[in-house]
């Protein structure tokens, strides 16, 4: 199981842009473009997990990145994922045991941090951030995500934008985007961390956001006083009609879940 709160601060969805900002607002996307000083943004969703591996089997898709997860083995209809995997003409997979259900479709393996060895930070469920810190050292040619990503990019051109010498200057990067042009309008913003240095981010306590720069630290209840982040400023409530599940015979009283769908996942 990944960060998944921190995985959606920084845009790591295919629906999403990083800073918790929404791909189908034209603002966002302007903003996270002159941010980057990128010449284009997307500006439509990304295929979901089970649309893409469709798309690679329908050959709409040919090359493939496979990082920080096993969708051979995790994601519904596995075979299918299995299939789509072995007619991709070009598949990276990012892994930290050779005994991995992705490994065998391989073309590319490089070799990741695992959980021991990464540094960084991670987001809880109440967007608490807290340090991670390696408590092993690397083991021969393994390197983390960040390498890696940071690496092709600048063979593709993109050094200037990819130069980061550590997790540090990832975080400051990331906490510069969180403030920029926000003043107060957008619900993530950690711009106080945007200038941390390494000694202080290596000494980083955990810290709930928002902590945007120049302000001291907010109320942790975070909607306390109202203020949600929609357009009216209150919150959106969608009313439900409860429905029971479907009664079992009291000779058989057993019922199959045969899959997993997107509204259950955490449950």
């Amino acid at each position: 199981q990944p960060n998944a709160m921190g995985g959606r601060e920084v845009g790591g969805l295919a629906n999403m842009l990083a800073g918790h900002m929404a791909l189908e607002n034209a603002e966002h996307r302007w903003i996270v473009q002159d941010f980057w000083q990128s010449p284009v943004v997307a500006d439509r969703s990304g295929l979901k997990a089970v649309e893409l591996f469709k798309a690679v089997r329908e050959g709409r898709i040919k090359a493939l990145w496979i990082m920080a997860t096993s969708p051979v083995d995790s994601l519904p209809d596995a075979d299918g994922v299995a299939e789509a995997l072995e007619a991709c003409p070009f598949v990276v997979v990012s892994e930290v045991t050779r005994a991995a259900d992705t490994v065998p479709y391989a073309n590319v393996l490089l070799p990741a941090a695992a959980w021991g060895e990464k540094d960084g930070t991670v987001t809880n469920s109440e967007r608490r951030i807290s340090r991670q810190r390696a408590f092993l050292k690397l083991p021969g040619e393994v390197r983390p995500d960040w390498w890696h990503l940071s690496e092709v990019a600048r063979r593709m051109g993109f050094a200037w934008a990819f130069s980061f010498e550590g997790a540090a200057a990832i975080f400051r990067e990331h906490a510069a985007l969180s403030g920029y042009r926000n003043e107060g309008s957008r619900d993530f913003d950690i711009g106080a961390y945007r200038d941390v240095t390494d000694a202080a981010f290596d000494a980083l306590e955990p810290f709930q956001w928002p902590q945007p720069a120049g302000a001291l630290p907010t109320d942790t209840r975070f909607f306390a006083g109202g203020g949600f982040y929609t357009e009216s400023g209150k919150g959106q409530f969608v009313p439900v009609v409860f429905k029971a599940p479907r009664q079992t015979e009291r000779r058989y009283p057993f019922s199959l879940n045969t899959g997993r769908i997107r509204d259950q996942w955490h449950t």
